[in-house]
């Protein structure tokens, strides 16, 4: 199968410092691929650059073919916080694309029914809960359709059982929706959950270390002893980049 993304980077600086060198990833439809490496090795700065919000690097991001030049509704972006706007209500928060425009209510119904907030639309993000908020983040992300979704660690900040919940979420409304994810943690029970690849990325600059491929089927058990053992997989693959 052709790659829908293609990212070859092959140089990242902020002023004399380089963030990133010599990185290929490419990721197939429908595939889930996890980022991981220590702090300050350039995951969330790779995203970015696949996101096309930052351009000022040497290589080149491609998907389907196309070079990304900038902000397109193909890739969407949920970000560590759910960045909700107070202001608005949550219909009009997973709507924002629209603009000032009519919002189409039976399709953000729909989103937020099948993230788990049914009902909620006319609540503003302050009367909801850090899991809550971040279930409409997902619903907005999906809302124009994109084909690439990009995660910042987007479950750090909720407690242990709102994280599993999520997690699933992420799963069934990627697999509904035909999407493509890549998705930046440090919680490596969540890569090796989440994803088909996990890509280990070493430090100064950050490159590509391993990747490890997570070659279980779909639902997997988070009690299988083959997670476990892919887990330990990558625990030894970040040892060796000397990321823990």
């Amino acid at each position: 199968m052709s790659a829908l993304l293609d990212v070859r980077i092959v140089r990242k600086r902020f002023g004399a410092r380089e963030v990133l060198r010599d990185v290929h990833l490419r990721l197939r439809p429908g595939e889930v691929v996890s980022l991981v490496g220590a702090s300050g090795c350039g995951k969330s700065t790779l995203l970015r650059l696949v996101a096309g919000l930052d351009r000022d690097h040497e290589g080149e991001v491609r998907l389907d073919g196309r070079a990304v030049t900038g902000p397109t509704r193909d890739i969407r972006f949920v970000f560590q916080e759910p960045r909700l706007f107070p202001w608005l209500s949550v219909a009009r928060n997973v709507a924002f694309d629209l603009g000032g425009h009519a919002i189409d209510s039976a399709r953000v119904d729909a989103l937020l029914q099948e993230v788990g907030l049914a009902g909620l639309g006319t609540r503003l993000p302050k009367q909801l809960s850090g899991g809550q908020a971040q279930r409409v983040a997902i619903a907005r992300g999906l809302f124009v359709q994109p084909r690439l979704l990009l995660l910042d660690e987007p479950f750090s900040a909720v407690d242990a059982f709102t994280r599993l919940k999520l997690q699933d979420l992420l799963l069934n409304v990627a697999r509904a929706h035909h999407i493509t994810v890549l998705l930046v943690t440090h919680d490596i029970d969540e890569a090796v959950y989440l994803s088909d690849r996990v890509i280990v990325l070493e430090a100064e600059p950050g490159r590509t270390a391993a990747q490890v491929p997570i070659e279980l089927p779909r639902a997997r058990s988070r009690d299988d002893p083959r997670v476990a053992a892919a887990i330990a997989e990558v625990r030894h693959a970040l040892q060796a980049a000397h990321a823990i």
